[in-house]
């Protein structure tokens, strides 16, 4: 890549960690529809998964003293079965799949009936929201909008939710980069520079987010996560439908087949 990519991905970088570091989401749904546009799909799954790893961990060490241990164990129990069951099958979708599903993702987190209320600290409700989040991670690259509702049932404040929520993100990008940059058979490499700028835009906008965090309320919060993520995942949908029809239009085009 260019130096000037570099640097323009630098400042995507560093506003879709101030979204994250804000919403504890958004930024990584944004990030990896971008990286997705402009790479293969597994070195975009890799390099966001550096960037979200940046981004999270540092968000972690920020709220730490926030962070809600036995949810994050309850959680790593069903990444790593996921994990273990997608080693066998090495699938890797095509992108518009991965768009496709990256928009009907934060929906399929709203169909949930009302009255089902997940309790994050219990081990057998971690174990089926990290193995269904982690199969969305390895397929989408993200899994946030999902994730939200493992914590309907626990008493979060935001600083909660962000810093604990932070802890399992980190847990998911890892376990994405060990198998999209080493597990599947078309593993992905990176470029060290854009690497080393991937870290230290997301640890710059997640720093930058923590004032803006501490002033909202958790009303606030909760509507704007809530306007931000619909508004995203209407625009992926859309994207993804148009790279489904585009090849087959494009080519009855050629053919004279539309007139």
């Amino acid at each position: 890549m260019t130096p000037i990519m570099i640097a323009a991905l630098g400042l995507l970088m560093v506003a879709t960690a101030f979204l994250s570091g804000l919403f504890g989401m958004a930024g990584g749904l944004i990030l990896i529809g971008v990286l997705l546009a402009l790479m293969t799909l597994p070195t975009a799954m890799v390099l966001h998964a550096i960037t979200q790893m940046a981004s999270n961990g540092w968000r972690a060490f920020l709220w730490r003293a926030h962070i809600r241990w036995r949810p994050v164990a309850n959680y790593m129990v069903g990444a790593a079965v996921a994990l273990a069951a997608w080693s066998i099958t090495r699938y890797v979708p095509d992108k518009p799949m991965a768009l496709l599903l990256l928009g009907i993702t934060p929906f399929m987190a709203r169909l949930l009936p009302s009255n089902i209320k997940p309790d994050p600290d219990r081990l057998w409700q971690g174990t089926v929201y990290g193995t269904i989040c982690m199969g969305l991670m390895l397929m989408t690259g993200v899994s946030g909008p999902l994730l939200d509702t493992f914590f309907l049932g626990g008493d979060f404040g935001r600083r909660e939710k962000v810093a604990t929520k932070a802890m399992c993100q980190l847990v998911s990008h890892f376990t994405k980069l060990v198998y999209f940059g080493g597990i599947i058979d078309q593993a992905a490499s990176l470029d060290p520079v854009l690497a080393g700028v991937a870290i230290l835009a997301s640890m710059l906008g997640t720093t930058l987010a923590r004032r803006i965090l501490e002033a909202m309320t958790d009303q606030q919060f909760v509507a704007w996560s809530n306007k931000l993520i619909t508004t995203i995942a209407c625009y992926y949908i859309a994207y993804g439908c148009w790279l489904m029809v585009r090849t087959p239009v494009l080519a009855a085009f050629d053919k004279g087949g539309l007139q």
